[in-house]
């Protein structure tokens, strides 16, 4: 998977990140996560929003803090979270 596969952008929904680069011959510049500020190249996804960018683990780690805050995950809850987990690491 190229680094530019890895990201998806909600700033312009119609074209993806590759077809940019590949119309304009530019290289990709990393992308970094918000919130834990690693770039694209070290996590799975990233999603670009307006001024705002999210890794999956990022992501994974607000959506476990959600569904725990409610103290009774779900067992598909559960199920998600854990095989998420599993292929991080």
């Amino acid at each position: 998977m190229s680094e530019s596969d890895k990201i998806v952008s909600l700033k312009n929904a119609r074209k993806t990140v590759k077809q940019n680069n590949e119309e304009t011959g530019e290289k990709q510049e990393p992308v970094y996560c918000s919130f834990c500020h690693r770039p694209n190249t070290q996590v799975a996804k990233m999603v670009q929003g307006p001024g705002v960018n999210i890794c999956s683990e990022c992501t994974m780690i607000a959506v476990q803090y959600l569904i725990l805050e409610d103290k009774l995950p779900s067992g598909e809850a559960q199920k998600i979270l854990d095989i998420f987990w599993s292929k991080v690491k």
